[in-house]
């Protein structure tokens, strides 16, 4: 049931990527490798990874801490589910997932809602992830 409905949702992004506006077929391919690979980086707990996605200008300002990277490594992502995907006329996409922790000492499982915006580089024509890493310690 679980796959079938991330299948479903799968599709409904592709959609909706589809209809980015002015975007090419190119444009459209790096946004769906680019969101598949972050998700990835999310699956298997590549926090380091997963913060190369984030907009550099967004890293140089606000860098991780010792504090943030301490609290990755008390968890471990056991789901990550998109749950909305919304392309905007700038071009920029906010998307919406759901993602279960497990804490590795305790074993207690949550899920929390990161909502993401991604913004669209024509120089490098790809995208950045806006609004960080995703806020683990917010309440379920």
């Amino acid at each position: 049931m679980m796959k079938a409905m991330s299948r479903y949702l799968g599709l409904i992004v592709l959609v909706l990527l589809l209809a980015l506006p002015g975007a090419g077929e190119a444009r459209r391919y790096r946004a769906l490798q680019i969101f598949d690979e972050y998700d990835n980086a999310l699956r298997w707990n590549e926090f380091d990874v997963a913060w190369n996605f984030v907009d550099p200008e967004v890293r140089q300002k606000q860098p991780m801490t010792d504090l943030e990277r301490k609290r990755f490594d008390m968890v471990r992502v056991t789901g990550v589910t998109i749950r909305s995907s919304i392309a905007s006329d700038d071009g920029s996409v906010d998307r919406s997932a759901e993602i279960t922790l497990v804490g590795k000492f305790t074993q207690v499982e949550r899920t929390i809602t990161d909502r993401q915006h991604w913004r669209w580089d024509a120089k490098a024509k790809r995208f950045w992830l806006v609004s960080g890493l995703p806020d683990i310690t917010a309440p379920d």
